[in-house]
């Protein structure tokens, strides 16, 4: 004879089982000694499901300049208030002029001087012209003339721009802010040589409107493409996603705000895509480099089918459900699960509109098990009950039994 393995064992033990429950199972029942187990089910049905994707995102503003001076010389003033708000065009610092009227002026005298050389060049030729055509000249004599007025000529648009250059330095020493924004901390103190635009003197940033960015990673992008192509995902008409804000305090920003970019390069260094927004921000609320969390609306699930959390099993092939079928018994169904919505698991594959799913009483049973199905009870919203919320009316006391007199 051949010696017991402990797989012999375990079938025996198995098999006393079997008989135990059947033999202890109520008299009547079906087959294996008990009652259809008690299950609550859903009917699939397809609905638009919006979609909302969430993403850690850092404000920055619309329009960030360095102001740095044009000319070289020594910062005489700060002419605004640090981290104040300022105009486009109000000056910010002023470099010590000196050293430029002086230019201006040379270059003002340059110029007249220049204008009476040619002025005389010109009265030269102007005489030489007709003792030429007299024949009392010779032709170099008139072409010395001519070349003379000529050169005088350009001399004199040559002095002009140097002296438009000077007064254009002199119009560079009162550094002036770019654009409207709120003016940064002065990088540099009053007497300091300022070494023209390789010195950077303060920043001003325009914070209304204001740009929030945010990376999606290669992976996301990729499955929403995915899902776009196949018809899962339906993006807005115009193309452009909605957005909110919270905040590092977990309050919502009160204003909406729009997608206006998506790069299509990848960061090779962290594998995401950079992404911006634009928010409305008048009262300054938002500032630039916060960290908050941005959500993103407007695109749709089409046509899709959602069942509750709780109905979606684990097993050795994957996820899978169980649907009940024509003869009542429960059919494990394999489903391809989408994303998460609020109310549970998107189903992208394996279920079709107006099959029952089993959503409580799914530990009870096993594939092929006999159930009694009901349907799931309606939440409670009001506190009442289910009679006096259908017609909310109280139930009516019966009435008074007349008294019997001996």
């Amino acid at each position: 004879m051949k010696p017991l393995t402990p797989r012999h064992f375990r079938c025996a033990a198995t098999a006393a089982s079997l008989l135990l429950i059947a033999a202890c199972g109520p008299a009547g029942g079906p087959p294996g000694g008990y009652p259809p187990a008690p299950v609550s089910v859903v009917t699939t049905e397809t609905r638009d499901v919006p979609i909302t994707l969430e993403y850690t995102a850092q404000t920055a503003g619309y329009r960030e300049v360095e102001v740095r001076a044009r000319v070289s010389g020594i910062l005489l003033k700060r002419n605004y208030r640090e981290g104040g708000t300022v105009r486009q065009g109000e000056s910010l610092f002023t470099i010590d002029p000196s050293p430029f009227q002086l230019a201006q002026a040379r270059a003002s005298a340059d110029l007249g001087v220049a204008e009476a050389q040619h002025q005389q060049a010109q009265r030269e030729l102007a005489r030489l012209k007709p003792v030429y055509e007299a024949k009392a000249v010779s032709q170099k004599e008139l072409d010395d003339a001519t070349s003379s007025e000529r050169i005088a000529a350009a001399q004199v648009e040559s002095v002009r721009a140097r002296l438009n250059e000077a007064r254009l330095n002199m119009e560079w020493t009162r550094v002036e802010a770019p654009i409207a924004g709120v003016a940064g901390r002065t990088a540099v103190s009053e007497g300091t040589l300022v070494s023209g635009p390789n010195v950077l003197l303060t920043t001003v940033t325009q914070t209304d409107p204001m740009y929030v960015i945010f990376g999606v990673s290669d992976r996301d992008h990729l499955a929403l493409r995915r899902d776009v192509d196949a018809g899962r995902i339906k993006l807005p008409a115009d193309g452009k996603l909605k957005a909110t804000l919270k905040l590092g305090d977990g309050r919502d920003y009160a204003r909406g705000g729009i997608v206006n970019f998506s790069d299509v390069r990848v960061n090779t260094q962290t594998g995401t895509s950079e992404s911006r927004a634009e928010f409305a921000n008048p009262s300054n609320h938002l500032r630039a480099g916060e960290f908050v969390r941005i959500a993103l609306s407007g695109a749709v699930r089409p046509a899709a089918i959602v069942v509750p959390q709780r109905a979606v099993l684990e097993g050795p092939g994957g996820k899978f459900v169980y649907v009940v079928n024509a003869e009542s018994k429960a059919d494990p169904r394999p489903v391809e699960v989408g994303a998460w919505v609020a109310d549970g698991w998107v189903i992208n594959a394996g279920l079709k509109a107006g099959e029952r799913v089993i959503v409580d009483g799914v530990l009870k049973i096993g594939p092929g098990a006999p159930v009694n199905v009901s349907e799931p009870s309606a939440p409670k919203t009001d506190g009442k009950p289910a009679a006096d919320r259908a017609g909310d009316k109280p139930a009516e006391k019966p009435a008074a039994k007349p008294a019997v007199k001996s």
